[in-house]
């Protein structure tokens, strides 16, 4: 859909007003694709009497109305542009704005449960307030705070499932170290695991940090990273479960699977449209273009010139490289295979499909100049033998078991760490978390909220 282009506005179809400007249609463009827009009944119905987006007599008529419906869809592309911050998770979970009200207020409220470790509000809020903060500052404009809330529950979820996953690979690995030692053993390990990855984490990502933040300071880098909403601890804890997970995931599935010949001719016969192949050739190209020249007698006598000195031993792509005028001439002329009927030129299409190979051709007009050419190779169409793509196939099917390997360790993973989320969707295998920790924390959140309220009417 082209936002810019001039259309009359019918109804519903508020984005190709004119009166936005490039940078907003632009923005909501990126919004439409990633499926944003669906939320525009709810955010830009106008609280002034009478007055609703869907109809573009509204639109039309009052510039007050324009005004609000502009500041709207600012607020909007802000709230979307945030949502639209990717944090690698399981996938985009779906989200529904009603959704939003789970997200407790407390920061120290327990939103997942992993093996042992628990996984507080307060770990991930303050990235997410940082990074609404960050598109506020730059769109210039006030969000309500029902968007902005909405915009914070869109980015904590796929950064809470990434957060588990990590933690997950975690103590996965921590178990295959430890298997059934007792707490003890399981805490030493853990600490002697963890003291190795944080030695990593200095001679390895903290360079890069500091090359990044041009400071050398540690002081000063964490202070940076605060207002990012991070910290250097939070960063080097981030890391160390990241390592741990890396290590389990690398010790657990087949990075150098065997394929044998047998999967080989397997996959070939089960793909064989796959590797039919048009008739296609290879050819040298000597050209001369009409709009180069001041006639066309002119541009006869060049591509004759050429022609000739190819013809009595010159080399054809020494000579194309030197005076051809085509987009190939950097390469010698060279076109590499090409399937018949696939040239705009028809005249050349019939020429290179049908002259003897290593024949220079006559001189060939068609609407943009005049040609020579020589055919290198040629092939008919058929199936490409087995022994042209085996080395393709084993790439493909290698792949493949890396794939289902990595798929399988997942698996084991989920089932031998049990988790518990407040978004149990996000994580294959989560359960929701326990009516227990929910409860307290939805009733720690009322009383504070009571608490505030009452505050007020003392003032």
């Amino acid at each position: 859909m082209d936002l810019h282009a001039d259309r009359q506005v019918e109804s519903r179809d508020w984005i190709g007003v004119s009166s936005f400007d490039a940078s907003v249609d632009s923005t909501l463009q990126k919004c439409v694709q990633a499926k944003f827009c669906k939320f525009d009944l709810l955010f830009f119905r106008s609280p002034l009497s009478g007055l609703d987006v869907n109809h573009s007599n509204s639109l039309a008529t009052a510039s007050v109305k324009l005004a609000w419906i502009r500041n709207a869809i600012r607020a909007f592309i802000a709230v979307a542009i945030a949502m639209m911050v990717s944090f690698p998770s399981y996938g985009q979970p779906p989200m529904n704005l009603k959704d939003a009200d789970k997200l407790p207020t407390d920061v120290a409220a327990t939103i997942a449960i992993v093996g042992e470790d628990r996984i507080l509000l307060g770990d991930l809020l303050p990235r997410v307030e940082a990074r609404i903060a960050e598109v506020v500052a730059k769109n210039g404009e006030a969000i309500p705070e029902e968007q902005v809330k909405f915009a914070r529950y869109g980015l904590i979820r796929p950064l809470l499932a990434q957060t588990i996953q990590n933690k997950m690979m975690r103590e996965s690995f921590l178990n295959d170290q430890v298997g059934t030692e007792n707490a003890d053993k399981r805490v030493e390990a853990d600490q002697r695991m963890t003291a190795k990855a944080r030695q990593l984490f200095h001679e390895t990502e903290l360079p890069k940090l500091q090359k990044q933040y041009k400071t050398n300071d540690l002081a000063e880098l964490d202070d940076i990273l605060r207002k990012k909403g991070n910290s250097l601890e939070g960063r080097q804890r981030e890391f160390v479960d990241m390592m741990l997970g890396h290590l389990y995931i690398r010790g657990k599935v087949e990075r150098d699977p065997q394929v044998s010949v047998s999967e080989i001719n397997q996959y070939y016969l089960d793909h064989k449209d796959d590797y039919m192949r048009p008739t296609r050739a290879r050819w040298e190209q000597l050209s001369v273009l009409f709009t180069n020249h001041s006639d066309r007698e002119t541009a006869r006598r060049k591509i004759w010139d050429m022609g000739r000195e190819a013809f009595y031993g010159g080399n054809l792509q020494a000579i194309a490289k030197q005076k051809s005028e085509e987009p190939f001439s950097g390469q010698g002329g060279v076109h590499d295979w090409t399937p018949k009927g696939s040239l705009v030129s028809e005249v050349l299409d019939q020429q290179i499909f049908s002259i003897p190979i290593n024949e220079m051709s006559e001189i060939v007009e068609d609407a943009d100049g005049l040609h020579i050419v020589r055919v290198l190779e040629r092939e008919e169409a058929g199936l490409t033998s087995l022994s042209e793509v085996q080395d393709e196939i084993r790439a493909i099917i290698r792949k493949d078991k890396i794939a289902k390997s990595q798929s399988k360790v997942m698996e084991d993973m989920q089932s031998r760490v049990p988790v518990w989320s407040l978004f149990p969707d996000d994580v294959p295998g989560a359960l929701p978390l326990p009516k227990s920790v929910a409860r307290h924390h939805k009733a720690r959140s009322h009383n504070e909220q009571n608490s505030a309220q009452n505050s007020g009417l003392r003032r």
